[in-house]
């Protein structure tokens, strides 16, 4: 399968990409240029400068509202005019060598976000968790480049990326992540896996950086589908749509001369066969 360019290059690093139809569909971040971006009905993209250089991911949170990692902090917007108002900001929770990058909501309505070091120190970096009461704690260290996380449909499981292992982890979850193993590595020459998200049959669709596709698997760890895209550095992906079987997927331009890979920064988007699991929304509010 391959997948179609919906726009020009309208990032110079996409990420986080995420479908809520409370918001109006599907945003991701220019992650680095410090702006959240959202496809309008008419295939645009608007922009919405964040006030911070660095906006790792978007996730849906109550009343339509929208919680973003930041460089070094999490906000809550309102949602409302695009974006919206910044509602509240936690002060910064990481050193100022370390930014976030990926994460997910839990089952339970917190948040969760992996951090990657500038240097990117072998095992440096940390997940952490925001809680309801906009508590925050340590979950894990020993992460080198945190990346996708994501839940089955019945919660009792956490997928995980560290890309610099080239595995997909799986945790069992009961409201904390334990028993880590293996649960798929990507094969040499295929690219490094990136963001993640998951389908109603709790198959993994992970983007793979360097490999200009996104894959799947199943339950089980099968592959069942390679989705093609023209970049190569594809970092994120989300099923979303009408019936929810649209992936979209973000690219990025990041360290690349200007004709060098020039679809890269665009987004794209395949029809797969099937649904998006059901959302989960960060119950975290004002």
């Amino acid at each position: 399968m391959r997948a179609e360019r919906i726009t020009g290059r309208v990032a110079y690093h996409g990420e986080g990409a995420w479908w809520h139809g409370g918001w109006g569909g599907l945003r991701f971040v220019d992650m680095l240029h410090g702006a959240v971006l959202q496809l309008t009905e008419g295939g645009a993209v608007s922009r919405f400068p964040v006030g911070d250089p660095i906006a790792a991911m978007i996730r849906p949170a109550v009343d339509g509202r929208a919680l973003v990692a930041l460089q070094r902090a999490f906000a809550l917007f309102s949602g409302g005019g695009g974006l919206g108002d910044e509602s509240w900001r936690t002060p910064p929770v990481i050193a100022m060598d370390e930014r976030f990058n990926e994460g997910a909501v839990t089952p339970e309505g917190d948040l969760i976000c992996g951090t990657i070091r500038d240097d990117r120190r072998e095992r440096s970096a940390s997940v952490w968790r925001l809680r309801q009461d906009r508590t925050i704690e340590r979950l894990f260290d020993g992460a080198t480049i945190s990346n996708g996380v994501g839940f089955t449909t019945d919660g009792d499981r956490m997928f995980y990326v560290d890309s610099r292992t080239r595995r997909i982890d799986v945790f069992d979850w009961d409201g904390d992540p334990h028993d880590r193993r293996s649960y798929v590595t990507i094969p040499d020459g295929a690219g490094s896996p990136d963001g993640l998200c998951m389908d109603a049959e709790d198959g993994v669709w992970v983007a793979l950086y360097g490999g200009a596709a996104v894959h799947r698997y199943d339950r089980d760890g099968g592959l069942t589908e390679i989705v093609e895209v023209d970049a190569r550095q594809v970092t994120s992906c989300a099923l979303g749509g009408a019936d929810g079987r649209t992936l979209f997927i973000t690219t990025s331009r990041e360290n690349l001369d200007d004709g060098d890979d020039p679809q890269a920064g665009s987004l794209f988007a395949a029809e797969v066969g099937i649904a998006a699991a059901a959302p989960r929304i960060a119950r975290i509010g004002p």
